[in-house]
Protein backbone atom coordinates (compact mmCIF):
# COMPACT_ATOMS: atom_id res chain seq x y z
CA UNK A 1 0.00 0.00 0.00
CA UNK A 2 1.49 3.33 -1.00
CA UNK A 3 0.60 6.99 -0.60
CA UNK A 4 1.20 7.80 -4.27
CA UNK A 5 -2.32 9.17 -4.65
CA UNK A 6 -1.86 11.64 -1.81
CA UNK A 7 -3.49 15.04 -2.45
CA UNK A 8 -0.54 16.76 -0.78
CA UNK A 9 3.01 15.90 0.22
CA UNK A 10 3.39 15.83 3.98
CA UNK A 11 7.07 16.72 3.66
CA UNK A 12 6.00 20.28 2.90
CA UNK A 13 4.64 20.46 6.46
CA UNK A 14 7.94 19.67 8.18
CA UNK A 15 9.32 22.62 10.20
CA UNK A 16 12.38 22.82 7.98
CA UNK A 17 10.12 23.42 4.98
CA UNK A 18 7.56 25.65 6.70
CA UNK A 19 10.07 27.96 8.38
CA UNK A 20 9.51 29.83 11.66
CA UNK A 21 5.90 29.59 12.83
CA UNK A 22 5.78 33.38 13.07
CA UNK A 23 5.99 33.38 9.26
CA UNK A 24 3.38 30.64 8.73
CA UNK A 25 -0.12 31.84 7.87
CA UNK A 26 -2.60 29.70 9.87
CA UNK A 27 -5.16 30.28 7.08
CA UNK A 28 -2.88 28.72 4.48
CA UNK A 29 -3.39 25.28 2.90
CA UNK A 30 0.18 24.39 1.90
CA UNK A 31 0.45 21.88 -0.90
CA UNK A 32 -3.29 21.78 -1.56
CA UNK A 33 -4.96 23.94 -4.21
CA UNK A 34 -8.58 22.87 -3.67
CA UNK A 35 -11.20 24.40 -1.44
CA UNK A 36 -13.31 23.16 1.45
CA UNK A 37 -15.71 20.97 -0.55
CA UNK A 38 -12.90 19.27 -2.44
CA UNK A 39 -10.85 18.85 0.72
CA UNK A 40 -13.69 17.19 2.63
CA UNK A 41 -14.49 14.87 -0.28
CA UNK A 42 -10.85 13.85 -0.68
CA UNK A 43 -10.48 13.22 3.04
CA UNK A 44 -13.49 10.93 2.97
CA UNK A 45 -11.98 8.95 0.09
CA UNK A 46 -8.56 8.85 1.72
CA UNK A 47 -10.25 7.71 4.91
CA UNK A 48 -10.87 4.38 3.21
CA UNK A 49 -7.12 4.06 2.61
CA UNK A 50 -6.41 4.99 6.22
CA UNK A 51 -8.97 2.49 7.52
CA UNK A 52 -7.47 -0.31 5.43
CA UNK A 53 -3.96 0.43 6.70
CA UNK A 54 -5.18 0.67 10.29
CA UNK A 55 -6.93 -2.70 10.02
CA UNK A 56 -3.73 -4.25 8.69
CA UNK A 57 -1.76 -2.79 11.61
CA UNK A 58 -4.34 -4.16 14.06
CA UNK A 59 -4.24 -7.60 12.40
CA UNK A 60 -0.45 -7.64 12.70
CA UNK A 61 -0.71 -6.74 16.37
CA UNK A 62 -3.08 -9.65 16.92
CA UNK A 63 -0.54 -11.89 15.16
CA UNK A 64 2.37 -11.00 17.45
CA UNK A 65 3.85 -8.07 15.53
CA UNK A 66 5.05 -5.47 18.09
CA UNK A 67 4.64 -2.42 15.85
CA UNK A 68 2.36 0.49 16.72
CA UNK A 69 1.89 4.15 15.80
CA UNK A 70 1.71 7.18 18.08
CA UNK A 71 0.13 10.43 16.90
CA UNK A 72 0.94 13.40 19.14
CA UNK A 73 -1.42 16.38 18.81
CA UNK A 74 -0.40 19.74 20.22
CA UNK A 75 -1.87 23.19 19.75
CA UNK A 76 -3.44 26.10 21.52
CA UNK A 77 -6.94 25.72 22.96
CA UNK A 78 -9.59 25.43 20.18
CA UNK A 79 -6.93 24.49 17.60
CA UNK A 80 -8.91 21.39 16.69
CA UNK A 81 -7.27 18.50 18.54
CA UNK A 82 -10.62 17.03 19.53
CA UNK A 83 -11.89 17.42 15.98
CA UNK A 84 -8.94 15.43 14.68
CA UNK A 85 -9.80 12.63 17.12
CA UNK A 86 -13.46 12.62 16.06
CA UNK A 87 -13.20 13.23 12.33
CA UNK A 88 -9.91 11.56 11.42
CA UNK A 89 -9.65 8.72 13.91
CA UNK A 90 -13.41 8.34 13.60
CA UNK A 91 -12.82 6.97 10.09
CA UNK A 92 -11.08 3.84 11.40
CA UNK A 93 -12.05 0.89 13.61
CA UNK A 94 -12.11 2.16 17.21
CA UNK A 95 -10.87 -1.15 18.61
CA UNK A 96 -7.52 -0.38 16.99
CA UNK A 97 -7.22 3.10 18.51
CA UNK A 98 -6.17 4.20 21.99
CA UNK A 99 -6.70 7.80 23.09
CA UNK A 100 -5.15 9.70 25.98
CA UNK A 101 -5.59 13.33 26.97
CA UNK A 102 -3.05 14.85 29.33
CA UNK A 103 -4.33 17.81 31.31
CA UNK A 104 -3.06 19.27 34.55
CA UNK A 105 -1.17 16.52 36.38
CA UNK A 106 -2.58 15.08 39.59
CA UNK A 107 -0.68 15.15 42.89
CA UNK A 108 0.26 11.51 42.32
CA UNK A 109 1.59 12.28 38.84
CA UNK A 110 3.56 15.26 40.12
CA UNK A 111 5.26 12.97 42.62
CA UNK A 112 6.79 11.00 39.72
CA UNK A 113 9.04 11.80 36.77
CA UNK A 114 7.16 13.89 34.20
CA UNK A 115 7.17 10.98 31.73
CA UNK A 116 5.66 8.53 34.24
CA UNK A 117 2.06 9.19 33.23
CA UNK A 118 3.03 9.27 29.54
CA UNK A 119 4.69 5.87 29.54
CA UNK A 120 1.53 4.31 30.94
CA UNK A 121 -0.42 5.36 27.82
CA UNK A 122 2.02 4.36 25.08
CA UNK A 123 0.05 2.38 22.44
CA UNK A 124 0.10 -1.39 22.55
CA UNK A 125 1.09 -3.55 19.58
CA UNK A 126 -1.23 -3.06 16.63
CA UNK A 127 -2.70 0.16 17.98
CA UNK A 128 -2.71 3.73 16.77
CA UNK A 129 -2.31 5.77 19.93
CA UNK A 130 -3.42 9.40 20.00
CA UNK A 131 -2.11 11.86 22.57
CA UNK A 132 -4.41 14.89 22.84
CA UNK A 133 -1.78 17.05 24.49
CA UNK A 134 1.23 15.13 25.69
CA UNK A 135 4.64 15.15 27.34
CA UNK A 136 5.20 18.46 25.53
CA UNK A 137 3.02 20.23 28.07
CA UNK A 138 6.06 19.98 30.34
CA UNK A 139 8.01 22.33 28.07
CA UNK A 140 5.02 24.47 27.06
CA UNK A 141 2.63 25.46 29.85
CA UNK A 142 5.32 24.65 32.41
CA UNK A 143 7.73 26.99 30.64
CA UNK A 144 5.22 29.78 29.99
CA UNK A 145 3.97 29.86 33.57
CA UNK A 146 7.36 29.10 35.15
CA UNK A 147 5.94 26.18 37.12
CA UNK A 148 9.41 24.74 37.64
CA UNK A 149 12.87 26.37 37.51
CA UNK A 150 14.37 27.14 34.10
CA UNK A 151 17.10 24.52 34.37
CA UNK A 152 14.49 21.82 35.07
CA UNK A 153 12.24 22.40 32.06
CA UNK A 154 15.19 23.27 29.80
CA UNK A 155 16.70 19.83 30.38
CA UNK A 156 13.47 18.13 29.30
CA UNK A 157 13.95 18.68 25.55
CA UNK A 158 16.78 16.15 25.46
CA UNK A 159 14.88 13.80 27.77
CA UNK A 160 11.85 13.93 25.47
CA UNK A 161 13.95 13.30 22.38
CA UNK A 162 15.59 10.27 23.97
CA UNK A 163 12.19 8.97 25.10
CA UNK A 164 10.85 9.20 21.56
CA UNK A 165 13.93 7.49 20.15
CA UNK A 166 13.35 4.75 22.69
CA UNK A 167 9.78 4.34 21.42
CA UNK A 168 11.05 4.10 17.85
CA UNK A 169 13.63 1.47 18.86
CA UNK A 170 10.79 -0.60 20.31
CA UNK A 171 8.90 -0.29 17.00
CA UNK A 172 6.47 2.52 17.72
CA UNK A 173 6.28 4.96 14.81
CA UNK A 174 6.00 8.48 16.25
CA UNK A 175 4.52 11.44 14.35
CA UNK A 176 3.84 14.80 15.97
CA UNK A 177 1.47 17.52 14.78
CA UNK A 178 1.41 21.15 15.83
CA UNK A 179 -2.01 22.58 14.94
CA UNK A 180 -1.17 26.21 14.21
CA UNK A 181 -4.19 28.46 14.84
CA UNK A 182 -4.28 32.27 14.71
CA UNK A 183 -5.09 34.54 17.63
CA UNK A 184 -8.16 35.90 15.83
CA UNK A 185 -9.49 32.48 14.89
CA UNK A 186 -9.18 31.26 18.46
CA UNK A 187 -11.23 34.24 19.66
CA UNK A 188 -13.89 33.51 17.03
CA UNK A 189 -14.10 29.85 18.02
CA UNK A 190 -14.42 30.74 21.69
CA UNK A 191 -17.14 33.25 20.81
CA UNK A 192 -19.08 30.60 18.89
CA UNK A 193 -19.07 28.40 21.97
CA UNK A 194 -20.77 31.21 23.90
CA UNK A 195 -23.39 31.58 21.16
CA UNK A 196 -24.53 27.96 21.29
CA UNK A 197 -26.13 26.33 24.36
CA UNK A 198 -24.90 22.93 23.16
CA UNK A 199 -21.32 24.24 23.27
CA UNK A 200 -21.38 26.01 26.66
CA UNK A 201 -19.83 22.93 28.25
CA UNK A 202 -16.75 23.34 26.05
CA UNK A 203 -16.13 26.93 27.11
CA UNK A 204 -13.44 27.40 29.73
CA UNK A 205 -12.97 30.93 31.12
CA UNK A 206 -9.33 30.02 31.65
CA UNK A 207 -8.83 29.96 27.88
CA UNK A 208 -9.35 33.74 27.83
CA UNK A 209 -6.77 34.16 30.58
CA UNK A 210 -4.29 32.09 28.57
CA UNK A 211 -4.69 34.41 25.58
CA UNK A 212 -2.61 36.97 27.48
CA UNK A 213 0.34 34.60 27.08
CA UNK A 214 -0.05 34.08 23.34
CA UNK A 215 3.39 35.38 22.39
CA UNK A 216 5.05 33.34 25.12
CA UNK A 217 3.32 30.21 23.88
CA UNK A 218 4.41 30.87 20.31
CA UNK A 219 8.00 31.18 21.52
CA UNK A 220 7.62 27.96 23.51
CA UNK A 221 6.23 26.09 20.50
CA UNK A 222 9.05 27.36 18.31
CA UNK A 223 11.56 26.07 20.85
CA UNK A 224 9.82 22.67 20.80
CA UNK A 225 10.09 22.49 17.02
CA UNK A 226 13.70 23.64 17.05
CA UNK A 227 14.78 21.23 19.78
CA UNK A 228 12.73 18.08 19.20
CA UNK A 229 12.08 17.77 15.46
CA UNK A 230 14.05 14.66 14.55
CA UNK A 231 13.70 12.41 11.52
CA UNK A 232 12.95 9.41 13.74
CA UNK A 233 9.99 11.24 15.34
CA UNK A 234 9.15 14.17 13.09
CA UNK A 235 7.06 17.25 13.72
CA UNK A 236 4.56 18.56 11.19
CA UNK A 237 3.27 22.15 11.28
CA UNK A 238 -0.37 22.13 10.16
CA UNK A 239 -2.11 25.48 9.62
CA UNK A 240 -5.39 25.01 11.48
CA UNK A 241 -7.65 28.00 10.85
CA UNK A 242 -9.40 25.83 8.26
CA UNK A 243 -10.54 22.74 10.14
CA UNK A 244 -11.15 20.81 6.94
CA UNK A 245 -7.54 21.32 5.84
CA UNK A 246 -6.09 20.33 9.21
CA UNK A 247 -8.11 17.11 9.16
CA UNK A 248 -7.05 16.33 5.61
CA UNK A 249 -3.40 16.98 6.44
CA UNK A 250 -3.43 14.74 9.53
CA UNK A 251 -5.14 12.00 7.51
CA UNK A 252 -2.27 12.16 5.02
CA UNK A 253 0.37 12.22 7.77
CA UNK A 254 -1.05 9.00 9.21
CA UNK A 255 -1.36 7.34 5.81
CA UNK A 256 2.27 8.20 5.09
CA UNK A 257 3.43 6.81 8.44
CA UNK A 258 1.45 3.57 8.05
CA UNK A 259 2.51 3.12 4.42
CA UNK A 260 6.16 3.05 5.46
CA UNK A 261 5.41 -0.04 7.58
CA UNK A 262 4.67 -2.10 4.43
CA UNK A 263 1.61 -3.66 6.03
CA UNK A 264 0.73 -6.74 4.03
CA UNK A 265 -1.98 -8.96 5.47
CA UNK A 266 -0.39 -11.38 7.97
CA UNK A 267 -0.06 -14.97 6.81
CA UNK A 268 -2.45 -17.44 8.46
CA UNK A 269 -1.13 -19.65 11.24
CA UNK A 270 -3.50 -22.45 10.23
CA UNK A 271 -4.23 -24.63 7.20
CA UNK A 272 -6.94 -22.71 5.35
CA UNK A 273 -8.01 -25.69 3.20
CA UNK A 274 -8.33 -27.94 6.25
CA UNK A 275 -10.42 -25.33 8.03
CA UNK A 276 -12.68 -24.89 4.99
CA UNK A 277 -13.30 -28.64 4.96
CA UNK A 278 -13.93 -28.78 8.71
CA UNK A 279 -16.36 -25.86 8.46
CA UNK A 280 -18.25 -27.44 5.55
CA UNK A 281 -18.60 -30.66 7.51
CA UNK A 282 -19.73 -29.00 10.70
Amino acid sequence: MSSSDAPLSVDILRPSAMGPIADVDPRDTPGFDGGKSAGKAIRKARGEVLADLQERLYAHGRSGDPRSVLLVLQGMDTSGKGGIVRHVMGMVDPQGVSHASFGKPTDEELAHHFLWRIRKKVPAAGQIGVFDRSHYEDVLVVRVHELVPHDVWASRYDTITEFERELVRTETTVVKVFLHISHDEQRDRLARRLDRPDKYWKYNPGDVDERRYWSAYQEAYQAVLDRTDIDEAPWFVVPADHKWFARLAVTEILIEALSHLDLRWPAPDLDVDVEKKRLAES
